[in-house]
C-alpha cells in the first residue's frame, strides 16, 4: 500500500472542498426516505401507501436525472446543480406541511419532489478528470466510491433518528433546509467545464452517448451490479426474519459496509502501475458472493462472507466509475454518469422485486444465488471493454472519435 495518493489528493485544490460540499448534499436527499416513508404511513394509515410514495419519488428521480445531467454538460454545472437543488427543498417543504386529509396528493407531490433531485453524483464524478490526472483519478474514483457506501449507511440512520426524535414533517423539513444549503455550496465548488471542440464533431446525442461498443456493457454491468445488491439486501432481511431477530438484517448490512469501506481504502492506495481489466474484479465478486449461498444457515459464517464479499464492492464500483468516465467524451461526462444513476435506480427497483419472488418461491439463498448470476452476467458484458492503462490517454481520445 502507499498512501502517498491520498496525501496528494488533499493537497490537489478543490478536492477535498468538492468532496466534503457533495457528501454533505447527499446525505439529507438520502436522511429523506426514512421520514418520507412515516409520514405517508401516518397520513394513510397504512405502510402500502407509503411504498407507493417512495415508488412515485424514484421514478421521478429515474426519469429527470439524465435531463439535468445532460443540461449541466450543456449549460454549465453550477447553476443547473443550484436551480434543481432550491426547488427539492422546496417540494420537500411541501411534502411535509400537506395535511394528512390530502394523502392522495403525496405520490403527485413526491414525483415532483424526485423530478428535482439535484444532479451532485453524476456533476461530482464529472469534475474529478477537470482537476485530478494519472494515479491520482483511481484514487479519487475509490474515495468517491467508499464516501458513498458510508453514505447509504448513515443517510437512512439520521433519517430514522429525526423521525425517532421529532416527527417525519420536521425530518422532511431539516433536510430540505440542510440540503438546500449544501448543495448550493457543491454548486459553487463545481470546476469550469471544458468548452467543446467542434472539430471533434457535434455532442454525441443521448443515442449515441448510451448505445456504444464500450459505454453500453459499462452501464449494462452496472444495472447488474445494482440488481445484485438489491437482491442482497433482501435477502439479509430474509435471514433476520428466518433467525426471528431482525437486528441482524442492520448487522449484515453494516458488515458489508464496513468491508466495502476497508476494500475501498485499500484499493486508492494500491500503486496502480498496472494495466487492470474491470471483469476481473467483477468476477472475483462474484465468487465471493457465491460462497455466500451455502453459508445462510449460520449469521455468524454469513456476517464473515458479507465482510469479504464487501471488500471488492467499492473497488468494482470505483473501476466502473473509471472506466466509463475515461471512454466517454469529455463534453459528455455529466450526462453518462446521469444515465448511471438511472440505470441503477431501475436495476435496484427490479431487483428487490425479482428478489422478492425469487426467495418466496425457493428460499432465502436463492437471494444470493441471483446476485452471483446478475455479477457472472455482468462479467460477461465487460470481457470487450479495454482495460485501465497507467498514463494511457489514448481510450479518452478514442472514444470521443467513436462517439
Amino acid at each position: 500500500m502507499d498512501l502517498t495518493a491520498y496525501r496528494d489528493l488533499w493537497k490537489t485544490q478543490g478536492v477535498m472542498a468538492l468532496l466534503a460540499s457533495a457528501l454533505i448534499a447527499r446525505l439529507p436527499v438520502l436522511a429523506t426516505m426514512v421520514p418520507l416513508a412515516f409520514l405517508a404511513k401516518d397520513a394513510a394509515g397504512n405502510f402500502g401507501w407509503a411504498g407507493v410514495v417512495a415508488g412515485a419519488y424514484s421514478v421521478g428521480t429515474a426519469v429527470a436525472s439524465v435531463v439535468w445531467s445532460r443540461m449541466a454538460d450543456r449549460k454549465g454545472a453550477r447553476k443547473v446543480v443550484i436551480g434543481t437543488g432550491m426547488a427539492w427543498g422546496v417540494w420537500m417543504a411541501v411534502l411535509a406541511l400537506l395535511p394528512y386529509s390530502w394523502y392522495r396528493l403525496l405520490p403527485v407531490a413526491a414525483a415532483l419532489a424526485g423530478v428535482f433531485v439535484a444532479p451532485v453524483t453524476s456533476a461530482l464524478r464529472a469534475n474529478w478528470p477537470r482537476i485530478v490526472h494519472g494515479s491520482r483519478l483511481r484514487a479519487v474514483y475509490s474515495l468517491d466510491a467508499t464516501a458513498q457506501e458510508l453514505l447509504f449507511v448513515f443517510g437512512p440512520m439520521l433519517g430514522a433518528v429525526m423521525v425517532s426524535f421529532a416527527s417525519p414533517r420536521a425530518g422532511l423539513l431539516a433536510c430540505a433546509v440542510t440540503a438546500a444549503a449544501a448543495i448550493w455550496w457543491f454548486g459553487l465548488n463545481q470546476q469550469s467545464g471544458v468548452p467543446h471542440d467542434e472539430e471533434a464533431g457535434p455532442r454525441p446525442t443521448a443515442r449515441q452517448l448510451v448505445f456504444h461498443p464500450h459505454r453500453t456493457p459499462i452501464l449494462f454491468a452496472w444495472a447488474c451490479l445494482v440488481m445484485g445488491f438489491a437482491s442482497m439486501s433482501l435477502g439479509m432481511v430474509a435471514v433476520a426474519d428466518e433467525h426471528g431477530n431482525r437486528l441482524i438484517a442492520g448487522i449484515l448490512e453494516t458488515v458489508a459496509a464496513v468491508g466495502s469501506v476497508t476494500g475501498g481504502v485499500i484499493n486508492g492506495a494500491l500503486p496502480g502501475g498496472r494495466t487492470s481489466a474491470v471483469w476481473r474484479r467483477m468476477l472475483l465478486l462474484a465468487a465471493l458472493v457465491a460462497v455466500c449461498i451455502f453459508v445462510t444457515s449460520s449469521v455468524i459464517a454469513l456476517a464473515i462472507c458479507m465482510f469479504a464479499a464487501g471488500c471488492m464492492i467499492a473497488p468494482t464500483v470505483a473501476a466502473l466509475y473509471e472506466r466509463v468516465g475515461a471512454l466517454t467524451p469529455t463534453s459528455a461526462h455529466t450526462e453518462i454518469f446521469g444515465w448511471t444513476q438511472s440505470g441503477g435506480m431501475v436495476g435496484s427497483a427490479i431487483g428487490s422485486a425479482v428478489a422478492g419472488a425469487v426467495v418466496e418461491a425457493f428460499g432465502v439463498r436463492y437471494a444470493w444465488v441471483l446476485t452471483a448470476g446478475l455479477t457472472v452476467l455482468a462479467t460477461l458484458s465487460l470481457l470487450r471493454v479495454p482495460p485501465h492503462r497507467p498514463l494511457d490517454t489514448s481510450a479518452v481520445d478514442g472514444a470521443a472519435v467513436a462517439a
